[in-house]
């Protein structure tokens, strides 16, 4: 740098004016000047933190146990686009959100499972040389919970149900069991998050009806809510989402087809309906040979009879008679 440029630099940190920011043909070479001495005036006055990044083998982190994400749920399908993006790109160029910790491995990963996912997938894939770019930072528990929310809240990849477990979870380590404490923290409605934390409370058997966690959704939670709140169809609902579990299960060892979530919903609700009565099929009912029957249809209590408008008397009784020895026992009080 020349004497030149270390006059306006200094001049630019200390507020004083030089020619050089006088001069309108040379405005955007002081804004540079202006631009780095802010920079470095925040960074002196603690306002702006300065990001330590790192090229870490992923073997040297873990998942954070409150991770918001089931890394046991990453597969190279859906991870795909990643790992091709990482691929092409040659590195990967967002950094994973990391803390130190003791132990066998030295970071603990608060931000990044995918990213952690497809690195690790390369490079037990034939491309040893990547990997994974880490930002280290000193955070508590809280501030962990709160920075991991803020940066999947809106990622389609994080099902509803892990959320509302990891929201379920926080409420209660962080916030003494206050949600509205919870809500204010992470800049939401207390109505937003209480229903997430419904979706938490979402009994297990029903949970295990669906394919998998992240086809249960919020809405799933507040649909069976009412339902799930009276004993008589929480039994019902319960023992229908047994079976449809049974069935899931034997779909993943490929015995048949999985129940979509749709269709689980509806069976569900479906159970706690009472069943319709089932209509009686019609039977003729004949009396002695030759003889031509009437037809007799009985549902519950009641019965219609039919017969042909030419049906004699005799024909007419046979038939009755034969009927009433079907269904009644012989001897009994009429």
């Amino acid at each position: 740098m020349t004497k030149r440029h270390d006059d306006i630099f200094d001049a630019v940190l200390s507020g004083v004016p030089t020619a050089r920011d006088e001069a309108p043909a040379k405005a955007r070479g002081a804004a540079r000047f202006l631009k780095r001495g802010n920079a470095i005036s925040d960074r002196l006055s603690g306002e702006n933190e300065e990001k330590t990044l790192h090229w870490v083998d992923p073997d040297q982190c873990r998942m954070w146990a409150r991770h918001n994400r089931d890394y046991s749920l990453l597969t190279e399908e859906n991870c795909r686009d990643l790992i091709e993006g990482i691929r092409a790109q040659g590195k990967q160029e967002f950094p994973a959100i990391v803390r130190r910790v003791e132990g066998p491995e030295e970071f603990e990963v608060i931000c990044g499972a995918r990213r952690h996912f497809a690195v690790s997938w390369l490079r037990a894939n034939n491309y040893p040389q990547f990997r994974y770019l880490v930002e280290v930072r000193d955070l508590s528990d809280e501030e962990a919970f709160r920075l991991a929310d803020i940066e999947n809240r809106d990622r389609e990849d994080i099902s509803d149900y892990e959320r509302a477990k990891d929201y379920a979870e926080a409420v209660k380590l962080y916030y003494g069991g206050k949600q509205k404490a919870m809500a204010e923290r992470l800049e939401v409605s207390a109505v937003w998050l209480s229903r997430y934390l419904e979706l938490a409370r979402l009994p297990q058997e029903v949970v295990q009806a669906f394919p998998t966690i992240r086809d249960v959704k919020e809405l799933h939670a507040r649909t069976l809510k009412p339902m799930l709140k009276l004993p008589e169809s929480r039994d019902a609902i319960l023992a229908a989402a047994r079976d449809l579990a049974e069935r899931q299960e034997a779909a993943r060892a490929g015995q048949g087809a999985f129940v979509d979530a749709a269709r689980v919903i509806s069976l569900l609700r479906a159970s706690t309906e009472a069943p319709k009565p089932r209509r009686s099929k019609a039977r003729v009912y004949k009396g002695a040979a030759q003889a031509r029957g009437m037809t007799f249809t009985k549902r519950g209590a009641t019965c219609r009879l039919e017969f042909p408008a030419d049906l004699t008397s005799a024909e007419a009784r046979a038939a009755l008679m034969d009927w009433l020895d079907q269904h009644f026992r012989p001897g009994a009080a009429t």
